[in-house]
């Protein structure tokens, strides 16, 4: 789907199918904590866990921009969906750019389809932002890799059909990075999913520990063939992941933004209309502000992703400036809304909830700062 006509029509196909299945289910899925089965069945008709996928394997070849878009969409509506494709593209993306011409053709066009779901498998309890700091161990025996370890926080792992397994294959290795190793690990016997992890938001997606005894991965499933280079490949991957969750963080904001501005015009106080309140004024001008100008970074880092340039800092600055809109943006819609935000009745109360895993995932923006600002210096060096 080369044409630009093509893929914008495209997105616009997406929103009207989110603003049909998605937005009349949102509240009730979210409020049970349940799967949507049922919306994921037809995320796979539409071509979505495909998007990105190049269409040689039978993705839809999307620009990273393209689907920037469809996530902002999706998540202005309900955030949570967005998560069950991009955990998986970016699985598919490492495979597409690192792996082995025999992992891509036997992977990817499963991947396309839907049929096989993947998952990011890197955070584990001692490990967040410090992936160096990972205990997960894979032993070579032969011509399987033996694994054992835990990880948590994985989204898409119970319902999802394997995971892109960061490891340690040499646990030894200084400097430690060059002892790290990716795996597609499929599941079976060893593999265990402990447990749903309960969560403030972002529900109805299945988040999960992970426990590994003694799992065999076949050697051929090591990505790209060598060992020691999982560490550059989680990398690489992280440019497109910081791209969506900025793309998911703008939506939220873009999302509390419409919220509002219905509200406020609909709710009226000291007899008119709160949106002719300057208080609220002033909140609406920083809202849609914000909005815009996290979409332009967004923009900017995608289209650099997707012209094959370097886009670290880019994309760290748009996920900083995506993230912190979503969390600006939910919180002055409470203050709008008043007490009715606390109602379930009104929708805006979860994407308050929602908003902040934006600032936490994919590198926090704390660390993501002081990215940005190394970067800075380097460019401009006295």
């Amino acid at each position: 789907m080369h044409d630009s006509s093509s893929q914008q029509e495209f997105v616009d196909a997406v929103e009207a199918w989110a603003e049909k299945e998605l937005r009349p289910v949102a509240r009730k899925y979210d409020l049970a904590d349940e799967y949507p089965h049922d919306i994921v069945e037809q995320m796979k008709e539409l071509g979505l866990f495909g998007a990105t996928i190049g269409e040689a394997y039978g993705g839809l070849g999307l620009s990273s921009w393209t689907y920037a878009q469809i996530v902002i969409k999706l998540s202005s509506i309900w955030m949570a969906p967005s998560g069950i494709v991009n955990s998986h593209l970016i699985m598919a993306s490492a495979i597409e750019r690192a792996g082995t011409e025999e992992q891509k053709a036997k992977y990817l066009p499963l991947m396309a389809s839907g049929e096989f779901r993947g998952s990011i498998g890197l955070t584990e309890p001692n490990a967040g932002s410090d992936l160096q700091a990972i205990r997960t161990v894979a032993r070579l025996e032969g011509d399987n890799y033996v694994v054992n370890g835990n990880k948590t926080w994985i989204t898409n792992s119970m319902h999802g059909h394997g995971t892109l397994l960061l490891v340690k294959t040499d646990p030894a290795a200084q400097p430690r990075h060059k002892g790290m190793s990716l795996l597609i690990a499929e599941k079976g016997p060893g593999f265990n999913v402990v447990g749903k992890l309960k969560k403030m938001g972002y529900r109805s997606i299945d988040t999960c520990e992970l426990n590994f005894e003694d799992y065999r991965v076949p050697k051929a499933n090591l990505l790209g063939g060598v060992e020691g280079k999982g560490f550059y490949q989680t990398a690489g991957g992280l440019e497109l992941g910081r791209i969506n969750v900025a793309s998911r963080g703008a939506g939220i904001a873009e999302g509390a933004l419409k919220h509002s501005l219905r509200y406020a015009q609909e709710r009226s106080a000291f007899g008119k209309p709160i949106c002719e309140h300057q208080a609220i004024q002033m909140k609406l001008a920083d809202m849609v502000t914000q909005v815009e100008g996290a979409k332009r970074l967004i923009e900017q880092a995608a289209r650099k992703f997707d012209a094959g340039e370097r886009c670290d800092l880019e994309a760290a600055m748009a996920k900083l400036a995506g993230s912190e809109a979503g969390a600006f943006c939910a919180q002055e819609a409470m203050r709008i809304f008043g007490g009715y935000s606390y109602s379930v009745e009104y929708e805006i109360e979860r994407f308050y909830r929602d908003a902040m895993l934006m600032c936490i995932g994919e590198g926090t923006n704390e660390i993501l700062r002081t990215v940005i600002a190394k970067q800075l210096v380097d460019r401009y060096r006295v």
